[in-house]
């Protein structure tokens, strides 16, 4: 059985360095893998697109997520002793319960023709890993599943197409390495009815895999409560490995404008709107962050199969130039914007790069 999981998505680094983020433990300046590593992390999770650039060269944005970035960082992370989660979208951007956009190259593809696509770019992707030294310790085929993959073909409820899909992934897996843990992953963490009819169906169809990751963030996916509940049923139901492959918890509810720099009609403003904070079963301060995530490991370390979690981007603090989507990424998810942080708010640091109480909480918890 491997260590509990305490793990961090850093996909966005590499850009945030561009852009100046600076980060602190005890008022001294160091590097972000370093300092997630003092204070207990030992795993990383990377986000992989497929071609994450305008028809012209221009970037997206949000971390640019390609094969040549994703390879720079898992190379920092498993030289500093992490495990390595790559998070494959199967998009050229964002890939969620609300978008699932196919990418640019396969375009116009029938069913067949992105069965195979989804199988050639998943083997060539591991292999290219392997070559470089960066093989991943454990693969996502695709993200937040919960209304399938490549639309139209692989929308809910077109479950055939959907594990036709997700089954040419996981042979891909197979084909280059049969012993790397697979996982499927939705979001909605405390949706029990929608695990049970997703992955009812799925099993009908698929391929075997090792792991259930869920996403749990607090102002839209429930209680506490429930989560728990959940994971406890599917666990019982499944036999599977479960992970919380996506969690965050935020730290404050003041503004961030003076430190992104943008024009209002620029700036996306937080995702935990003020309506949207009261649902929170704790403050939206250092130390309700800090109480939460001590609640949240508590209750998944009680849970058979549970193996630990991935906290969603922890470095993403507010600098000018790093936002969730360019006007390109815009223009290819066909989403009128704007593109700013949404996200600064729920960082394990505060928006001047402070290491925050939450880190100590998840270095001190022992499951």
């Amino acid at each position: 059985m491997r260590p509990f999981i305490k793990g961090m998505d850093v996909s966005s680094l590499k850009e945030l360095e561009q852009f100046g983020a600076k980060y602190y433990k005890d008022g001294e300046e160091k590097n972000l893998l370093e300092i997630l590593k003092e204070y207990g992390a030992n795993a990383i999770r990377l986000r992989l697109w497929n071609d994450p650039y305008s028809e012209t060269g221009i970037p997206y944005g949000a971390g640019t997520n390609d094969l040549k970035t994703t390879i720079e960082l898992a190379e920092r992370a498993l030289k500093k002793g992490y495990d390595f989660l790559l998070d494959v979208h199967y998009s050229d951007f964002w890939a969620d319960p609300g978008k699932q956009r196919v990418p640019k190259a396969w375009r116009g593809m029938d069913a067949a023709q992105l069965e195979e696509a989804v199988y050639d770019f998943t083997r060539k992707t591991l292999l290219a890993l392997r070559a470089e030294h960066v093989f991943p310790t454990m693969i996502q085929v695709g993200n937040e599943l919960t209304n399938g993959l490549l639309w139209p073909h692989g929308k809910t409820p077109e479950y055939d197409n959907i594990a036709r899909f997700l089954n040419a992934g996981i042979r891909a897996v197979r084909s280059v390495d049969q012993n790397l843990p697979v996982m499927l992953h939705l979001d909605n963490g405390g949706n029990n009815a929608l695990y049970r009819e997703w992955f009812d169906e799925f099993m009908k169809r698929g391929e075997d895999f090792e792991v259930i990751g869920l996403s749990y963030y607090p102002f839209w996916h429930g209680t506490l409560q429930q989560l728990e509940d959940n994971m406890h049923d599917i666990s019982k139901r499944y036999g599977k490995e479960l992970i919380v492959s996506e969690v965050s918890m935020g730290h404050t509810m003041e503004d961030y404008k003076d430190y992104e720099g943008l024009p209002e009609e620029k700036r996306k403003g937080m995702a935990t709107k003020p309506e949207l904070a009261t649902k929170i079963e704790y403050p939206m301060t250092p130390e309700g962050q800090s109480d939460f995530m001590r609640d949240f490991m508590e209750r998944i370390a009680r849970v058979e199969g549970a193996a630990g979690f991935y906290y969603w981007e922890p470095g993403w603090i507010p600098v000018p130039g790093c936002g969730w989507a360019g006007d390109e990424a815009l223009a290819y998810i066909e989403e009128h914007g704007p593109g700013g942080n949404e996200w600064a708010n729920q960082a394990l640091f505060d928006y001047d790069g402070h290491a925050l109480k939450a880190l100590e909480t998840i270095r001190d918890f022992q499951p």
